[in-house]
């Protein structure tokens, strides 16, 4: 929920952030030890979108195949509420298979578009989502996008908005041991005004103790951010983040619209993914920052791979970071 210094800070600027404003709140909710005990990229896991068609048509056989590469750990993507699966598995089924073949589920996207949007009054039930990561182990229930509805409409009262829905399904989380992370993509770097973004917003008026964030570095490179200026602008956030790759052909940041509307369509055709490594992401300087960041789990992440064997494709990701990342 929101402090009363925060809401006064409201009704006497609108939400316009300053710098001046979101330091020396951001400092004070600083975890003051901040260190990570070990190197997370060296237990690096997977988020399984980047294997949707595989894991659609064969769950179990995907699964032991992403063992055997070498990742330790998935971050799981598509529950059914209804039906209280994930790819036609129950979660005791899918938990099965995960610890025959020693895997462990960290985190899991589960779809919160409704319950932040302003204008959706049939919220999602969080209390499934709280449900699923509890009998599956895992720690974080992250949402993985803002309301998708119209994005160019997203304004600074939308993201203040979606910041206190985060901080009551952090509330929520909590009581049950568990705590809600939000994963940007690229309009969250737009800027709103004054300097600030969608993604400032949601990290001035988070609870730091309610709410974790997801970096993916695609996407904020895509944006034009710099990752070390935002775990320096925001320490110890970013408890998690998404290691993708950007081909080298289609490097070049979003030229941000001076009238604020976001080519969308346009900006999804300039993008092409790559195997981690293999591309234009400075990893190696980014990592260097990983204490900094607060991280604590780590992803390989390619929304669309284009070798034909995608699978080979993961190994080559995994084994660029256990070679070039984790010293």
């Amino acid at each position: 929920m929101m402090n009363n210094s925060r809401r006064q800070f409201l009704k006497q600027a609108g939400i316009g952030l300053s710098a001046a404003y979101l330091m020396p709140n951001l400092i004070s909710c600083q975890n003051k030890t901040g260190a990570v005990s070990d190197n997370p990229l060296q237990n690096i896991g997977v988020q399984l979108y980047s294997i949707r068609d595989l894991m659609d048509k064969d769950p179990k056989g995907s699964l032991e195949q992403v063992a055997k590469i070498g990742y330790k750990h998935v971050e799981l993507y598509g529950i059914d509420p209804t039906a209280k699966q994930f790819w036609k598995l129950s979660y005791k089924e899918l938990k099965k298979i995960l610890d025959d073949n020693g895997l462990k589920t960290h985190s899991g996207h589960y779809d919160m578009s409704k319950y932040l949007s302003k204008s959706h009054t049939d919220k999602e039930d969080l209390a499934v989502y709280f449900d699923a990561a509890k009998e599956l182990g895992q720690e974080y229930v992250i949402a993985p996008v803002t309301p998708m509805f119209d994005i160019n409409a997203l304004k600074k009262d939308d993201y203040l908005y979606a910041a206190e829905q985060l901080n009551k399904a952090g509330e929520q989380a909590k009581k049950m041991g568990l705590k809600v992370a939000y994963h940007n993509h690229f309009w969250e770097f737009r800027d709103l005004g004054n300097n600030a973004t969608g993604e400032d917003v949601m990290l001035a008026f988070t609870e730091p103790d309610l709410v974790d964030f997801e970096l993916d570095l695609f996407w904020a490179e895509k944006a034009g951010k710099n990752p070390i200026s935002i775990f320096e602008k925001f320490p110890n956030r970013f408890k998690l983040w998404h290691v993708k790759d950007m081909d080298r052909t289609k490097s070049n940041p979003i030229e941000w619209p001076k009238d604020g509307k976001l080519p969308v369509e346009q900006i999804f055709k300039d993008i092409k993914y790559t195997e981690v490594g293999t591309g234009s992401i400075p990893f190696p300087e980014i990592v260097k920052e990983k204490v900094k960041s607060g991280l604590k789990y780590a992803f390989v992440e390619q929304d669309d791979i284009y070798m034909p064997n995608k699978m080979e494709s993961l190994k080559k990701s995994y084994d660029y970071v256990q070679a070039n990342l984790i010293k």
